[in-house]
């Protein structure tokens, strides 16, 4: 599933009144109470944004933010009763967006994450597909697709240079890694891959033709 925001914090009441506010004001969240439930949640789920403590019990939040940063660019803001600037300074030199001391307004907090999800949401992939490189997914108004392997490995090179116009030789060596690959067989991926994305594949608005050059992916733009 597809949700706004991730809470991961050891205070089990903090968290639960958090996801119960942001909810409540149209922001979907979940929250889980350490570090191993918030990977698990992470590989079957996408998010907009986490909310991380520093203390998790056994777990630091330090480890799981450096954790999840080798697998996804996604802002991540630190929540914590930890106020000094050495706490602070490490959150943030180690891939946290922001610093929210405890205790908060949940007021506050909400016009934070809100900020955030709107800044971000114009750097996501597209409006209706995103690329979950955790469990190496496609979502679509997030559902997983289900595709097959050399689908999947053309959809997620279109969406990773969108904008770009990517030509039939370059698809032929980046995705199959063979330049023998013939039109046809091109051709069929990409018919198939509209059939699965597009509201009408003979009107496709996510995948372009190019014509004699190859195809650009445009994020839906008409």
């Amino acid at each position: 599933m597809d949700f706004d925001v991730l809470i991961v914090d050891d205070e089990a009441e903090l968290a639960s009144g958090t996801c119960e506010y942001l909810n409540l004001f149209g922001v979907s969240a979940h929250f889980t109470l350490n570090a191993d439930d918030a990977l698990s949640f992470l590989r079957e789920n996408t998010v907009g944004l986490i909310l991380l403590d520093i203390n998790l019990g056994q777990n630091s939040g330090f480890a799981l933010c450096k954790q999840i940063r080798e697998e996804l660019d996604i802002p991540i803001l630190f929540i914590s009763a930890r106020n000094s600037n050495e706490d602070i300074l490490l959150a943030l030199n180690i891939g946290g967006d922001d610093y929210i001391p405890k205790p908060y307004a949940l007021s506050v907090l909400l016009a934070k994450v809100k900020a955030v999800l709107k800044r971000y949401g114009a750097k996501k992939t597209g409006g209706r597909l995103r690329l979950d490189t955790v469990t190496e997914r496609i979502l679509l108004d997030g559902e997983a697709l289900l595709l097959k392997n050399m689908e999947y490995k053309l959809l997620k090179y279109l969406i990773e240079n969108k904008g770009r116009v990517a030509g039939k030789d370059e698809l032929f060596e980046k995705v199959w890694n063979d330049s023998f690959v013939g039109d046809g067989t091109l051709n069929v991926h990409i018919r198939r891959l509209r059939e699965k994305i597009e509201t009408d594949p003979n009107e496709p608005e996510l995948i372009k033709t190019v014509w004699g050059v190859g195809y650009v992916y445009n994020e839906g733009e008409p």
